[in-house]
């Protein structure tokens, strides 16, 4: 057997187990035998193609993967739900102590209270919205400014 069609059988062969591990290292391992593969059909002597897949392996393990890891493990773009009203700004409807109160955070009245227990934030002022707990606002005051 010719040794390029060697290196493509260890191509598939690789491919085939990334698919099964999803490891990202066997993928590019593939590729870089199917490279190998391709500069050996091409007439490159066996040193030539061992030298190929070296170089392919090094680069892609050393470069490749660590962006591709890195791109998978983003958190996504787009914030939903509770987490997407978290540093919005709230107008407060009512005084907001730690016993409670009532806020409009982008045109929803929400029940909130204030992130700091000790704080007293007065109805009509504009607050952050620090984090929400269940169906509770927790907001910190910026102004006691009308809002337009």
């Amino acid at each position: 057997m010719e040794p390029w069609v060697a290196w493509l059988l260890v191509a598939a062969l690789l491919g085939i187990a990334e698919l099964l591990t999803l490891t990202f290292a066997l993928g590019i391992l593939a590729v870089a035998a199917l490279a190998a593969g391709l500069a050996g059909a091409l007439g490159l002597p066996l040193a030539g193609q061992a030298a190929v897949f070296a170089v392919g392996s090094i680069a892609g393990v050393a470069v490749v993967r660590p962006l591709a890891t890195r791109h998978i493990r983003q958190p996504p773009p787009l914030r939903s739900g509770t987490a997407a009203l978290v540093g919005r700004e709230a107008y407060t409807l009512t005084e907001v102590t730690r016993l409670g109160g009532r806020a409009r955070i982008g045109g929803e009245e929400w029940t909130a209270r204030p992130y700091d227990p000790d704080l007293v934030i007065p109805a009509g002022a504009t607050a952050d919205v620090l984090a929400i707990e269940g169906a509770t606002a927790l907001l910190y005051p910026v102004s006691a400014e009308e809002p337009p």
